[in-house]
């Protein structure tokens, strides 16, 4: 006869929308029976489903599935809705397969979807390319459970053939599609919806997501390393409390370290939330949505449930997949695993006048960095010109940025960013949504290309380097993710961090910040290997605006 585990305490049912002193018995990673109790029969402590992140995408933790959910049971999630888009942009079909391959070594609840846009646009260089067929196989399998983030919404509104196409393998599967549509609103928002988008996670004012949920669109409050949209979207819970999710997209392996949606439900409590509504974005809402397999603790479910102190602290205690306990006062009981190490990586060697910029007449086009937003403005100023070449202001915060091609050779690209904030060095990541080529901001073009070889010689990183000293943190999966264990990873990252802070930047997360500065979708101003992209007019523009 099977072994029964049992467990008192306060019941939070989210199914019954009730909270009650009782037992749980656990057999052979079951729940047997949910029975009520005595308070003072009980022990005094709170029984929870398990947390669910209801977007993210496990490569932005730069950690392999195995070793991200290490770090995650220890804040109560049993499982991510998780896009391997970053991946796939790198290594195609083998990229998620290896994530799915890694997650199935351990008892986490890994929900991968098939990445829609693989490359994002065409006006980058990718590694890889996910098509309609590909999508179409994808679709097919028992353990893809969506289509991920449909980032081509102008493709969507124009009844693009080839999304469209992608759009209809999902529904001849029956399975969600999800959004990602910054900015769109009013009858674009409802045209978006009739297209078949069932989420989206990129409003970031309250009336986007009003209009996005009056079209049927459930909104994903995301809470990232760079984008932070909680406090703007939260008071969306009080009249939509079955049509929002909590998600963290992307989420560095330091501020992982420190905590995961555990920290949303926290924060909704003291907004003044019940507990019951605080849980429903990242319990049932997501099992209902994605038709997910993680328990809700009703009988026969499975065993997935975290123990907490009490919903004001919110400090988990322990937590159980399956039945099987993974984790202990922030400990986790999951074992590191060995892993692969997929790549794609061919660079060619910059020289120094292929990162010139000759002047020209008129003004330059900057990037401007908005801080916790993945939103750029575009600020025209003055250059400043030494000896006929535009070359960074620190006095004013315009640095040069440069993207180069990492899958064939090929000239870098060459722009301007403000915002950044470096007094001294270069800051270097091959972490560069979506395509992840080289991406360089630098005061000097001497440390830029340092910063290109250095992390070139790796096949991937993150690093910061200044007059010949060198901070990398390499990155040899994909270019992207490490092979180290989380609390390895989160430590030197942190350190990287911190010097590029001490060397200038107030950025609360500038390799974050960074990482996006070649995402194409989302507007205004950016950065890929093929030139300086206007994300509103969806076009190349010039480096220089004359009046």
């Amino acid at each position: 006869m099977p072994l029964i585990q049992e467990y008192t305490g306060m019941i939070v049912d989210v199914v019954e929308e009730r909270i009650f002193p009782g037992k749980l018995k656990v057999s052979d990673g079951k729940i047997v029976s949910v029975s009520q109790m005595e308070a003072a029969q009980v022990q005094s402590q709170y029984i929870l489903p398990g947390l669910v992140d209801a977007h993210v995408h496990i490569e932005s933790s730069m950690l392999t599935p195995v070793e991200f959910a290490r770090v995650a049971v220890t804040h109560g999630t049993i499982a991510t809705v998780s896009d391997p888009h970053e991946i796939g942009n790198v290594l195609g079909k083998d990229g998620i397969n290896y994530m799915i391959q890694n997650g199935n070594r351990v008892p986490f609840k890994f929900y991968f979807g098939a990445p829609s846009c693989v490359p994002a646009t065409p006006f980058e260089t990718s590694g890889a390319e996910i098509n309609a067929d590909d999508i179409e196989e994808l679709m097919s399998r028992d353990e893809i459970k969506y289509l991920a983030e449909m980032m081509n919404f102008p493709g969507v509104l124009n009844q693009d053939k080839l999304v469209m196409d992608k759009l209809r393998a999902a529904q001849k599967h029956g399975k969600p599609i999800d959004g990602h549509a910054p900015g769109l609103q009013d009858e674009s928002a409802a045209q978006y919806a009739k297209a078949g988008i069932s989420t989206d996670h990129e409003c970031f004012t309250e009336q986007e997501a009003l209009d996005k949920l009056n079209a049927g669109i459930k909104v994903q409050i995301r809470e990232g390393s760079a984008a932070r949209n909680f406090d703007a979207l939260i008071p969306l819970l009080k009249d939509h409390p079955d049509n929002i999710m909590f998600c963290s997209d992307d989420k560095h392996p330091d501020e992982l370290m420190l905590g995961h949606i555990n920290n949303l439900v926290k924060k909704s409590i003291e907004k003044g939330y019940d507990l019951i509504t605080a849980l429903k974005p990242c319990t049932i809402n997501p099992k209902k949505h994605y038709n997910l397999e993680n328990g809700l603790l009703q009988e026969n479910d499975p065993a997935d449930f975290i123990i907490i102190d009490n919903p004001e602290q919110f400090n988990v205690l322990q937590t159980f997949i399956n039945g099987e306990q993974v984790a202990e006062n922030n400990i986790t009981l999951l074992e590191s695993q060995p892993t692969k190490r997929p790549n794609k990586f061919v660079a060619s060697r910059v020289q120094k006048e292929d990162i010139e910029v000759e002047a020209k007449e008129g003004k330059l086009q900057v990037i401007d960095v908005r801080e916790g937003q993945l939103v750029t403005e575009s600020l025209l100023v003055e250059p400043k010109i030494e000896n006929g070449k535009v070359v960074s202001d620190t006095e004013h915060d315009i640095l040069k940025i440069v993207v180069l091609n990492r899958y064939k050779a090929s000239k870098p690209a060459v722009g301007f960013i403000h915002n950044m904030g470096l007094k001294k060095g270069a800051m270097v990541s091959t972490v560069a949504h979506d395509s992840h080529n080289i991406m360089v901001v630098g005061v000097t073009d001497d440390d830029i290309l340092n910063a290109i070889e250095k992390i070139s010689e790796l096949q991937g990183g993150i690093g910061f380097i200044n007059k010949g000293e060198s901070h990398i943190l390499p990155l040899p999966i994909a270019g992207i993710i490490s092979d180290q264990d989380g609390r390895t990873v989160a430590k030197k990252y942190r350190e990287i961090d911190n010097l590029v802070k001490q060397n200038g930047s107030l950025l609360s997360a500038p390799y974050m910040t960074l990482s996006f500065m070649g995402l194409l979708v989302i507007p205004s101003l950016k950065l890929s290997d093929q030139g300086l992209f206007d994300g509103d007019q969806f076009k190349f523009i010039d480096l220089f605006r004359i009046y």
